[in-house]
This record gives C-alpha cells, structure tokens and sequence, in this order.
C-alpha cells in the first residue's frame, strides 16, 4: 500500500485498461481496412463482370438480361441490363419475368425425388409400374431413362408442334403408335415424350395437378413468389417478350438467321409443363437454387447427387447436347470436364444457369434473345471469379 492508499495491483488497472482501449481501436480499423478491401475487390469484380457482359450483348444483339452471381449460398451481384420491351425502350429491372423454357425440367427432377423419398416410386422402376395402356416394346423403359432423355422413345412433337396438330390427347395416341427411336439406353434423343409421361406419374402420385404440387413443395418452400406456368402470349405483370433473329422457312423447315427482330410466340401444352412453360426472374431462380442446396427441396444430399450424375449410355459412354454440355443427368446437362464440371440448365437457347459444386459458386443469366448461347457466356464469367473456369 502507498501514500495514497492504492496498492500496487490497484495502480495498474487504469494502464491495462488504456492497452485495451487501444487494441480495441487497433481492432477496429483493422476490420474497417479488411472490409473495405473486400469491398473495393468486389466493386472492381462488378465492373469487369458487368463490362464484359455488356460487350457481349453488343456483339450478339442481346435487347436485355439478368445476371445473378451466387458464390456459398449467397447473393455476391444481381443486376439488370438493357431493354426488356424494344417497342417502348422499357428498361430490363430485376423483377423483369423471363421465359426460361426447358429450365422447367429441373422442378420435375426435383419433384421426382421428393416421391421417391416419400417411398411412392423408385427411379429404376419401369414405367408399367405407374403408367396403364402404352405399348409392350415401352414396357421396360425405366423412369430414370425417361428422365434422362434415353428411352428411346418417339418425340410426341414435331418441328411444328404436337404431332397430328390436333391437341394432346391425340398426340399421346398417336405417338404410341410410332417406332422406338432406338432400344432403351442406346442413345441420346432429347424429346418431349419422356417428359409428358412424368407428368403423368407424378400428378398419379401427389393426387394433384403437377403445376400445384410443384409450388406447394418447391416455389412455397423458398419463397419464390414471382414463377409461374403459362405461354408467352400470357398477359402477367412486369413480363417481358421474347425476341429472336431467325425465322422459318416455309418450304425446308430450316431455321435461317436474319437482320431483323422478331418477337416470338411460344405455346407450351398444359400436360408437358413438365417439359417446359416456365416465367420467372433471374433472382427468384436464385432462391431456388439455394433452397436446393441448403436442404430444403431435398432430405438428402445423395439424392441432389443423383440427379446431377451423368448417365452413361450402354456402351458406356455420355452424351448431351455437345460442345461446353457434353453430358446428361436427371432433367440436368451437364459439363463433365476433369477441372470445375458443372451442372447446366438451359432453356430456349436464352436462359441458362450453371452450378459448379465444386467451387461453390452459381451464375444465373437470363436473356429475352433466342440463340444465344447464353452457357457459355456464364462459363466466361465464372471466370472472373475462379481462374481457369471458362480457358
């Protein structure tokens, strides 16, 4: 004890005090810096990101997109570029809908593994398990072969649309009457038969209409609250057309490219939504795609596995679409590349998104331009954000 009554220990507290005061701001402006680093790296990110897709769009004549950027489950960029309606020079914003076609596939393979969860089928089971009245060489098709485009079946669509131009039902007949397109397994044919039938099966199973069980058990979940089934000429707010440059001969059938735009029409048949028919916006599929991963669609993660697998043909092989998509999954093409392989959805040859799981990130692009190629723009930018994806 001294003079004034303080001990030794008492004379120290207000020194250990001060040290901590000045670690504490020390702290402080680290994470300050740190942050703002990050901060500046991702606004530096944005730029080039945005800049080359922008120079894309110029070269390709793309009216208008969106972009979202996910890397961990969570949003790093969503913007909104270009012209959504070119006759009123309407801007594109974020909650513009989109037509994203063939994309639709992915909700009816999600759909698929939630019955198959819940025990009422199994993707190996052959279709005449849960299908009546389809012919006896159809028989031992399997409903991962259907989904997985290698069935073999006759296409129920032709270049014009539904075979014999007289509604579903007569297409469903008369399909049934055509040859096998090859043996179960032996090939790639991409076709919407495969998927008319899992219409079927699963609206058999969720004692629903499959567009109803679909939001209950997928958009309701993760909250996406601008999607829904319909055709192009559907009247919905903030939805915008859909343009192309080609057009059709009337004499070949062949889609030939021209130098004017054109909007176009597109009906999707209300018993192969299954198959494609879906308008929505970029950040909504963002949600889904997140609630997929996160565990919210699914129980379990072998099952997301499953479906994103490649499957092999029975000669051991894979085949997809070709170029950047060389294979095909579950409703999934997918990238099969030793380095950074990906899953790929595509829709209308405009609306893509890619999910690379190895590298944790998603890039989501919808574009209102037919023909683009828009894989392989993502693949590009994915790019920005992990180097060597897109060399």
């Amino acid at each position: 004890m001294n003079e004034f009554g303080y001990s030794r220990y008492n004379l120290a507290i207000p020194n250990f005090l001060e040290i901590c005061d000045i670690m504490r701001i020390r702290i402080l402006i680290l994470l300050f810096v740190f942050s703002w680093g990050n901060f500046a790296f991702s606004q530096d990110k944005k730029i080039e990101v945005i800049g080359y897709l922008k120079k894309e769009m110029a070269v390709k004549k793309i009216p208008g997109c969106q972009l979202v950027v996910i890397r961990d489950n969570k949003v790093l960029l969503s913007e909104a570029l270009g012209i959504a309606e070119v006759p009123f020079s309407i801007p594109v914003k974020t909650n513009t809908i989109f037509s994203i076609n063939s994309i639709a596939k992915v909700f009816t393979s999600v759909a698929i593994m939630q019955l198959q969860e819940q025990n009422k089928l199994n993707i190996n089971d052959k279709i005449s398990s849960h299908i009546d009245s389809i012919p006896e060489n159809w028989k031992q098709i399997t409903i991962k072969q259907l989904m997985s485009h290698t069935s073999g079946l006759p296409d129920i669509e032709d270049d014009k649309g539904l075979i014999g131009d007289m509604g579903q039902d007569s297409a469903w007949l008369k399909v049934k009457k055509l040859p096998l397109q090859s043996e179960a397994g032996e090939k790639f044919n991409y076709n919407a038969t495969n998927y008319y039938i899992l219409q079927n099966i699963i609206e058999k199973y969720s004692a629903t209409n499959f567009e109803k069980f679909v939001s209950k058990h997928q958009f309701d979940v993760v909250k996406m609250k601008h999607v829904y089934y319909g055709n192009s000429y559907d009247v919905v707010e903030n939805k915008c057309p859909t343009y192309t440059y080609y057009h059709q001969d009337k004499i070949s059938g062949e889609y030939i490219k021209g130098a004017q735009l054109k909007e176009t029409y597109e009906e999707f048949p209300s018993k192969m939504r299954t198959d494609a028919g879906v308008f929505t916006t970029a950040e909504e599929m963002g949600k889904w795609i997140i609630g997929l991963q996160s565990g919210k669609l699914l129980n379990r993660n072998e099952d997301i596995a499953t479906i994103w697998e490649p499957v092999k043909l029975n000669n051991g092989t894979y085949d997809g679409f070709g170029g950047l998509l060389d294979a095909y999954a579950l409703g999934w093409p997918v990238i099969t590349r030793k380095n950074h392989p990906a899953v790929a959805p595509l829709g209308g040859g405009r609306a893509a998104f890619i999910i690379y799981p190895k590298d944790n990130l998603t890039i989501i692009l919808f574009t209102n331009l037919t023909g683009v190629y828009p894989e392989e723009i993502i693949d590009k930018i994915a790019g920005f954000y992990v180097p060597g994806i897109g060399k």
